[in-house]
């Protein structure tokens, strides 16, 4: 006899799909995109630029290798739930402490399996990233007409300004970088250069690849304006991924940004951070139709000709056609032509829309760090003027 479903997936169209539940049960709302990345599903559910998102994944073996505190991208799932093809099986991995039912469960956000994930991706490329209704009920019993409606009335992540949750409550120092077998995370004890990262919503692993780089880092809050991070006199200033839309964050951060163009102290944003740094330039963003989510994204430095093989998670891009004179379009999209790069002519600041920190190439992209410390470097070396 077949088991009863204990989960459902109800889009705002009415379409209604249903599965096995896993992880916490109730209800959550949000807007449903795809990754198409075969691993790193913990530490896709751990970053905060997929807040207000449930994930459905395209490979159907999610669950397999357990979870550890090692990947987690920050202190909790900020991704509101995940659709996935199997159901969790028990994890096959040295490095597990953890089920992944377990995981989700103790922090609150819902799983459910069972699903015709290649389907649902088919809809969300055709349709656009939907507004749905997501519910584990243990008992299988579902009041679809008020999920739909719920559904309906989620008002969508344009105009919605993220960072501000998810962006860290203080400052704090940063000093842990990249793994290394096999003594794990070390500590940077002979840092270089001084950066303040701004955090709309940072991953841990790009706050070590900066360590790595040589880098003393300092983390200032989403809300930091251009006197609070100049007040640090830092070498170099990081604008951070994060959640959201680009432009209603922007209203308070892109005057900090613009404050800090206006010295010459180098610059380096990735995804959201990016994006602002775009719109303080003078260009627009735009939504999506269904953005970019996976570890499969072919980029291409159009100054080198290199291809890099990159981790995407975007739901807006930046609209090249309104790039101001002086501002370079570096990277493009290989899969639709859309903007992934941009650097200023005659300054060190420049900014890419995907993670160079994830590393699924697995290096291709690591050279942006080491560019951003040689840009600060270069900046110390130049001679300081005798106007002032």
């Amino acid at each position: 006899m077949a088991e009863t479903p204990t989960a459902c997936l109800a889009l705002a169209d009415g379409t209604i799909f249903y599965g096995m539940g896993f992880g916490a049960t109730g209800e959550t709302v949000a807007e449903l995109c795809f990754n198409t990345a075969m691993t790193g599903y913990q530490e896709i559910m751990t970053d905060p630029s997929y807040a207000g998102q449930v994930v459905t994944f395209t490979f159907p073996h999610i669950g397999n290798t357990g979870v550890n505190p090692d990947d987690d991208e920050t202190a909790d799932p900020v991704a509101d739930g995940m659709v996935v093809k199997w159901d969790p099986t028990t994890p096959s991995n040295w490095r597990a402490t953890e089920e992944l039912t377990a995981w989700l469960a103790k922090r609150d956000r819902i799983g459910m399996g069972g699903v015709d994930t290649r389907r649902l991706t088919r809809a969300i490329r055709q349709q656009g990233a939907p507004h749905v209704a997501l519910a584990h009920n243990p008992d299988g019993v579902f009041d679809i007409e008020a999920l739909v409606k719920k559904a309906r009335a989620f008002a969508g992540l344009e105009g919605l300004d993220l960072a501000k949750d998810v962006t860290c409550a203080q400052s704090y120092h940063w000093d842990e970088m990249r793994w290394a077998w096999p003594d794990g995370f070390p500590r940077q004890t002979d840092p270089k250069h001084k950066v303040v990262a701004v955090d709309f919503g940072a991953k841990r692993n790009i706050l070590r690849c900066l360590a790595s780089a040589g880098c003393d880092v300092t983390v200032l809050p989403a809300t930091a304006t251009a006197e609070d991070v100049l007040a640090l006199q830092p070498d170099g200033v990081f604008l951070s991924n994060g959640p959201g839309d680009p432009a209603a964050t922007g209203r308070y951060a892109v005057p900090m940004i613009k404050g800090v163009l206006a010295t010459e102290i180098p610059v380096f944003g990735i995804c959201l951070g990016h994006q602002m740094l775009a719109l303080a330039l003078g260009a627009e963003t735009i939504k999506m139709n269904h953005g970019h989510h996976g570890a499969n994204h072919p980029v291409k430095d159009m100054e080198t000709g290199k291809v890099e093989i990159t981790s995407m998670n975007h739901g807006f891009t930046v609209d090249s056609q309104t790039l101001p004179a002086g501002v370079i379009e570096t990277h493009v999209s290989l899969f639709d032509g859309s903007n992934c790069g941009i650097r200023v002519a005659d300054k060190p600041v420049f900014s890419v829309q995907y993670h160079p920190e994830a590393s699924p190439g697995p290096q291709d992209s690591y050279y942006l760090f080491e560019r951003f410390a040689e840009a600060m470097a270069q900046n110390k070396r130049m001679p300081v003027s005798d106007d002032a």
